[in-house]
């Protein structure tokens, strides 16, 4: 039996502060007549959440940022002979103007609109959405994320001449660095901090100097002077705070940034990125998103 790859996109449910419930932006697509959320596929070598952001913004002129994920939907496209589609689901909050002030309609989507939520449910088209935004109703999107990366692909330690804290990314490696700044970005991180080895500094600098977050150098994430109590006041602080905030380390050490949050260790290979939304100082949610 042939097994047919799905088609894969992204999207997101996007929510602000309304009078009595959350208001939800919902889209109006002529070509199949239908109310329903934004989304679109991923481009090549995209990540999934970077894909979200984008076709947000493509579809509804909002610039967003992610918060936790929604279940996947899988379902059929396509007469004749159907094909599997795969759509990954996040939470989302418009930054700046969200009066949708910059949506110009197109062949794609003619109408976008805020609706309260018991009002967007009635006006979804499809079930599967209904039910998507049921789970929203239920889930913690007002969470705020966290992010642990792990530095991306360096040159050889043992072929490497000179102090190890100098030891810089490898090609590969530059190229994942600079994959991994739409994802730092389509969860608003503002300020990030990084172990002081050249090569965890390297992993996240495209996505600082693209997006002018703040860089903070933290000799106790490194590999040579780690100070798991200054880890463990840290990542408590983070905890309990709500600033979206990312920190790159080593694989070494990133076992003790997880016990420093309470959490068992997740494997990470170079430049993996695990996200963790946060309220009430706790982590309601854990995404891991492999190396681009």
């Amino acid at each position: 039996m042939e097994h047919t790859q799905p088609i894969r996109a992204a999207g997101a449910v996007i929510w602000r502060h309304g009078s009595t419930e959350p208001d939800i932006v919902l889209i109006h697509r002529p070509r199949w007549a239908d109310w329903s959320f934004p989304k679109g596929k991923v481009d090549p070598g995209e990540l999934m959440p970077a894909t979200a952001v984008r076709e947000v913004s493509e579809e509804t002129g909002l610039t967003v940022r992610l918060g936790s994920a929604l279940p996947d939907q899988h379902y059929e496209v396509g007469d004749g002979a159907p094909h599997p589609k795969l759509v990954s689901y996040w939470t989302a909050r418009a930054v700046g103007d969200a009066d949708l002030t910059r949506f110009e309609a197109n062949s794609e989507v003619d109408e976008v609109c805020w609706l309260p939520l018991s009002q967007a449910r009635q006006r979804l088209s499809y079930p599967h959405d209904a039910a998507l935004l049921e789970t929203f109703a239920q889930a913690s999107y007002a969470s705020s994320p966290l992010l642990v990366v792990r530095h991306a692909q360096a040159h050889s330690r043992k072929a490497w001449r000179g102090s190890d804290s100098k030891r810089t990314l490898n090609g590969s490696g530059g190229r994942q660095a600079v994959a991994l700044s739409p994802l730092l970005a389509a969860y608003g991180v503002r300020r990030v901090v990084s172990s002081d080895a050249v090569r965890c500094v390297d992993t996240v600098l495209p996505f600082v100097n693209a997006n002018g977050a703040k860089l903070g150098l933290e000799s106790a994430l490194s590999e040579k002077a780690v100070d798991l109590e200054r880890i463990r006041a840290r990542m408590q602080r983070a905890l309990n705070g709500r600033s979206r905030v990312a920190f790159c380390s080593h694989r070494q050490v990133i076992p003790d940034v997880f016990a420093a949050l309470g959490l068992e260790p997740i494997e990470m290979a170079p430049a993996d990125a695990v996200v963790l939304h946060r309220a009430a100082g706790r982590v309601v949610a854990v995404e891991h998103h492999r190396a681009p």
